[in-house]
């Protein structure tokens, strides 16, 4: 990746002289989003602040476009990179406007005066975040997500080639977390830029990045690659250490641990129907069991994490008598069942029949 925009050469970060993690090599190309993903206190952040210089480096270097960043003045850096990070910022008496403009200020003579150009740079960049209405609003009045917009439009109008953003969507709902990660996706592409982000929610890293760097408390950099080499198999359980519950790299979900002890409602699901009931037993700790699926089908992931048992067909193969004798022998050791499904094609005969063969144990799910 020779023409990498930023790229860290045997970087060691850390704090009061001790390393955290050494030996960091990272490079992004324009035009690409690299996320950093890993469980707290693994050093994410850490990595961020060097980057910026927040923090000075333990050793090694950072260049941008082949530039060592030690070597740059703080304004010619300024207009290099743009920071959004989670620490709280106060400023005291500014409105949205002044924030954005902030932005602007390594482009400004000694005196800071800002040129017309500017404020059309702070509109620009108020407007691509929906910010517009918030120009004259007092920054200190905000709510975190109006804050996280308003910070997010202060590094658009920074003008940077690349920017870093640490938890950027901590603070927003679901609609601005979407829309955040979709102006940051345009500006990587219309504007050639290059984004370096650490985030929590894996569904959105999945989604977002060209590249997924994984840090571990125990190794520091432990693997790094594209979403779908990273998120895949049970790579992701041993970067958390997860032992409870379980993270489908497949669908990017999270479920709980499922409830202990010997199945006692049969649920007949299929087609994304059986996932709400699943999510209810679960929540009311009640173990169940769950067929006939085919591994394909959209209920499967859930019903193999949730269920103490799951009878199951494989994918785009009929349900031969044998599964459906092992599907009769669960529903009949439960002592109620509940049908998810209202109508039956005829690639779906065996639940009709494990449905009539339930007869009266069948309870709407109300009644669990």
């Amino acid at each position: 990746m020779s023409d990498a925009i930023l790229r860290t050469q045997d970087l060691a970060v850390g704090y009061r002289g001790k390393a955290l993690i050494e030996h960091i090599a990272l490079q992004v190309r324009r035009g690409e989003i690299m996320t950093l993903i890993g469980p707290n206190g693994a050093g994410k952040s850490t990595i961020l602040k060097s980057i910026i210089r927040q923090l000075e480096p333990l050793a090694g270097t950072v260049y941008i476009d082949g530039r060592a960043t030690r070597s740059m003045a703080e304004r010619e850096l300024a207009r290099s990179i743009s920071v959004v990070m989670t620490d709280r910022v106060h400023p005291e008496l500014m409105t949205c406007a002044d924030v954005v403009a902030t932005g602007r200020y390594p482009y400004t003579g000694s005196l800071g005066l800002l040129s017309e150009g500017d404020w059309a740079a702070v509109r620009s960049a108020m407007e691509r975040v929906d910010a517009l209405g918030l120009w004259d609003t007092d920054f200190g009045q905000l709510s975190d997500g109006q804050r996280q917009r308003i910070l997010l439009a202060r590094a658009i109008c920074q003008e940077p080639e690349v920017m870093v953003l640490d938890e950027p969507t901590s603070f927003l709902d679901i609609r601005y977390k979407l829309e955040l990660l979709a102006i940051l996706k345009d500006l990587v592409r219309d504007k050639g830029m290059a984004a370096v982000v650490s985030l929590h929610e894996l569904d959105l890293a999945q989604k977002i990045s060209d590249t997924v760097v994984c840090v571990s408390p125990e190794c520091g950099i432990d693997r790094w690659g594209p979403p779908e080499e990273i998120f895949a198999g049970d790579y992701i359980h041993r970067l958390y250490g997860v032992t409870r519950g379980s993270f489908d790299p497949l669908y990017g979900s999270l479920e709980l641990e499922r409830p202990s002890g010997r199945p006692q409602v049969f649920v007949i699901g299929g087609g994304g129907s059986g996932i709400p009931v699943y999510r209810r037993l679960q929540r009311r700790g009640v173990p169940f069991a769950a067929g006939i699926l085919q591994e394909n089908d959209l209920d499967y992931p859930v019903a193999a994490a949730l269920a103490a048992e799951v009878v199951s067909q494989g994918a785009f193969q009929p349900v031969g008598e044998e599964t459906f004798r092992r599907a009769l022998a669960a529903l009949e050791a439960c002592p109620r069942a509940v049908c998810c499904l209202e109508s039956f094609g005829p690639l779906n005969d065996c639940n009709r029949r494990l449905a009539q063969a339930a007869g009266g144990k069948l309870v709407p799910l109300e009644e669990i």
